[in-house]
């Protein structure tokens, strides 16, 4: 709920599609500093201590949100300053999450484990994305962000009641010297760094999330509704991915699967920028309201964007069970650190690679490019590194 409003509240007032896409951009450098600090973090200290406290940090954001919207105010700056914020402390959860499954669980279970991670992220972006559209359409962002801020209770319970989980072996010390053994490490475990960069080029190339409003108001028709409507849609990808992801888990060859995952994710993208273009040529809707919708244009993006989100869970799977099975837990949290940064700073450059391309008002022109740059991409990362085609999950290595 809270990207959906953020965006659509920032192009109600700007009306520029870069604009949208300068959220995410503004929010980068912190996340990538903090995504790293959390990581040493993780290695130090109570994984669920800090999971709450960041918890708090993103909580008060999702209010100042509400407060700021109900004000009155119309400068743009505030809400890229509050979802700087809650972009940081959402980052410090996901760290410190991620480095706590691996203990609660065998190995053989972290497949399994990755596509229930799926179905909830698939359950929770079906609704909040849909819920954030029609309220913004119905009640106004004020009345969004406000319900946003009252659900986010909901974000305590599951951290609460976990037992304290401190990382196993040699407890690191936050310091620049933690993050140095970090990156050393990563130099050291190619399989690792291919995962990396899978997962970089797919966020950074393949996530037009920021064109949504853009394509509901000039493209397909619909405005908020439409764009609700197209985040749902990647949330059901997720979710039915990971419905029918019980074969899928129990794979043995997982670097290979991931790849593959990527490469079908990618050309899903290079489908959706396709049916853009076709839409532009053949006369798009420009009417905000839904009931002059196109339809035809809308079911065929909302398709190609629940097979990418279907091929990213499939790639989720099998990269999170790799980071979490080859990694030592005393080194676990920098490596989630480093992992969550590239997750959530690939898309916010993305989101700006696509903010500058939209300048040519070619809405087609960003998934179309990216999507044919993944695939490259791809395959030249699976042809140069041999251990991710030959990662076998009885013995994993990173």
């Amino acid at each position: 709920m809270t990207i959906v409003a953020v965006g659509l509240d920032v192009y109600a007032r700007t009306e520029s599609t870069l604009a949208v896409s300068l959220v995410a951009a503004f929010a980068l450098v912190p996340m990538i500093v903090f995504g790293l600090y959390g990581g040493m973090l993780a290695d130090a200290v109570d994984r669920r201590t800090l999971a709450l406290l960041s918890t708090v940090v993103a909580w008060v954001s999702a209010i100042a949100l509400a407060v700021y919207s109900w004000s009155g105010a119309e400068p743009v700056w505030p809400l890229y300053a509050l979802i700087t914020v809650n972009t940081v402390a959402a980052t410090m959860v996901g760290v410190a999450r991620q480095a706590i499954v691996p203990r609660l669980l065998r190995r053989e279970l972290l497949p399994a484990a990755g596509a229930l991670n799926g179905i909830s992220a698939g359950l929770m972006l079906t609704l909040g994305p849909a819920l954030a559209g029609v309220l913004v359409a119905g009640v106004g962002i004020p009345w969004t962000y406000t319900l946003d801020a009252v659900l986010f209770i909901a974000g305590f319970l599951g951290l609460w009641a976990l037992p304290p989980v401190r990382p196993e072996g040699e407890l690191s010390r936050p310091g620049w010297r933690s993050v140095v053994e970090g990156w050393r490490f990563v130099r050291e475990a190619p399989t690792i760094r291919a995962t990396y960069l899978l997962d970089l080029f797919a966020m950074t190339f393949g996530n037009p999330r920021v064109l949504f409003p853009a394509v509901g108001a000039l493209l397909i028709g619909g405005g908020a509704i439409t764009v609700g409507v197209l985040t749902s849609a990647v949330a059901v990808g997720t979710l039915l991915l990971g419905l029918f992801s019980g074969r899928i888990s129990q794979a043995r060859w997982q670097g290979r699967a991931m790849s593959w995952g990527v490469a079908a994710y990618g050309a899903a993208i290079v489908a959706l920028g396709l049916v853009l273009l076709v839409t532009a040529l053949v006369g798009g809707a420009s009417s905000e309201s839904f009931d002059d919708v196109n339809w035809p244009a809308l079911i065929a993006a909302s398709i190609a964007l629940a097979a990418a989100s279907a091929a990213d869970n499939l790639a989720m799977i099998f990269r999170s069970t790799i980071l979490q099975a080859a990694v030592d837990d005393s080194l676990r949290g920098r490596m989630q650190g480093l992992f969550i940064v590239v997750v959530t700073g690939g898309p916010r450059i993305g989101d700006l690679f696509v903010g500058v391309l939209s300048l040519t008002a070619l809405l087609w022109l960003p998934p179309l490019l990216g999507g044919v740059v993944i695939i490259v991409a791809v395959a030249v990362i699976v042809r140069v590194t041999r251990s991710l085609r030959e990662y076998d999950a009885l013995d994993p290595r990173p």
